[in-house]
């Protein structure tokens, strides 16, 4: 989503260049950096790390990945969520089979091997398209859920089948195992959602993304005016799987610790990715962030008001928070299908001139 406010101009192409090109996003930018590396820290406890911050930054580098994918490329992904798995078991195999390599190491090796398994998904779409193509990444949902539960291997031969993370030092500091400290795991994910969302913002304004963006919007037409679609798909779904392997492995050896991929990264958790895109808006990376801070938020806030305050069953407020999730997404469907991401765009234009509001 590239856009320009009035009177806010540029002398040079470096400065229009810049990630941040405008000037009050860039000031703001750097406060949000400022506190989530110097204040947050000091003040979170156990409960709002693994609650709402954990979630929050695992859950945005997914989105990332998926916004990549079918808000700037247009190719409908349902697969997300053994994407993640494959992330996570490649973190996994890494850990064990090479303990004295740094974990920062295995986390960015989990998210080349993701990528690669993502262009081998993401083969059929240079034939098909649209429903069709939303049915193949089903399908390797299905698929790589299934072999990893079949294939004791992946699992290291546990009777269990789950796998879990053994403890692992970053600086000397635990981010992994029971002695790991809220703060600990809080930075650790916080660099890589840090680096991701840089990347993913520069890649996305630059040539590939502008590729990808043409391949969107009319793919015929890109081809014509000189686009390779099956570079430009196929770097959609590397780049893009790249991301969601680097979240697999965080939700698996940070957040979790421990985890069995039926019930961690089933089909719930590709359509929930899904909605984050879809909630914070197609083709920002802003809105995946938004995506995921709302339905992250959104149990937490239902749990304590609605069932910790009012004694509403547990039951009841889980029911009530599908319909708004649901609601929601036909809302933005219809209304705003730039999401959250173009409402804020919009208030925030609208509050720089007041009091007088185009």
């Amino acid at each position: 989503m590239f856009y320009r406010e009035a009177g806010d101009f540029k002398t040079s192409y470096v400065e229009d260049g810049q990630t941040f090109p405008i000037k009050f996003d860039r000031y703001r930018y750097y406060a949000v950096l400022i506190a989530a590396f110097a204040v947050v820290p000091f003040i979170i406890n156990d409960y709002w790390v693994n609650a709402v911050f954990l979630p929050f930054l695992i859950y945005s580098i997914a989105a990332i990945g998926l916004n990549i994918l079918v808000g700037y490329c247009g190719q409908v992904s349902l697969g997300t969520g053994g994407f993640m798995a494959v992330g996570a078991y490649a973190c996994y195999k890494l850990m064990t089979a090479f303990p004295e390599v740094n974990i920062l190491f295995h986390v960015i090796l989990s998210g080349g091997v993701t990528a690669a398994v993502c262009v081998l998904f993401g083969l059929p779409s240079l034939r098909i398209k649209g429903f069709y193509l939303a049915v193949a990444t089903l399908a390797a949902q299905f698929f790589l859920v299934w072999l990893f539960n079949r294939v004791p291997w992946f699992y290291n031969y546990s009777a269990s089948g789950q796998i879990s993370a053994p403890e692992r030092t970053v600086f000397g500091v635990p981010v992994t195992g029971a002695e790991t400290a809220p703060w600990a795991a809080y930075l650790f994910c916080l660099v890589f959602t840090v680096l991701c969302a840089i990347l993913a913002r520069n890649l996305t304004r630059g040539m590939a993304g502008r590729k990808w963006m043409a391949i969107r919007d009319m793919d015929i037409a890109a081809e014509i005016i000189g686009v390779n679609p099956l570079r430009a798909k196929l770097t959609a779904f590397m780049i893009s799987g790249f991301f969601v392997g680097i979240a697999g492995a965080l939700f698996f050896a940070v957040y979790l610790g421990a985890v069995e991929v039926g019930e961690a990264f089933g089909i719930t958790k590709s359509f929930l990715v899904l909605f984050m895109v879809i909630i914070g808006g197609l083709g920002s990376i802003f809105g995946s962030f938004a995506g995921a801070a709302f339905l992250v938020l959104l149990p937490v806030l239902l749990k304590n008001v609605l069932v910790g305050t009012l004694g509403w069953p547990t039951d009841l407020a889980a029911h009530l928070e599908f319909m708004i999730v649901g609601g929601l997404i036909v809302v933005f469907l219809i209304a705003e299908p730039h999401g959250l991401a173009q409402l804020w765009r919009v208030a925030k234009e609208k509050l720089r001139l007041w009091p007088f509001p185009h």
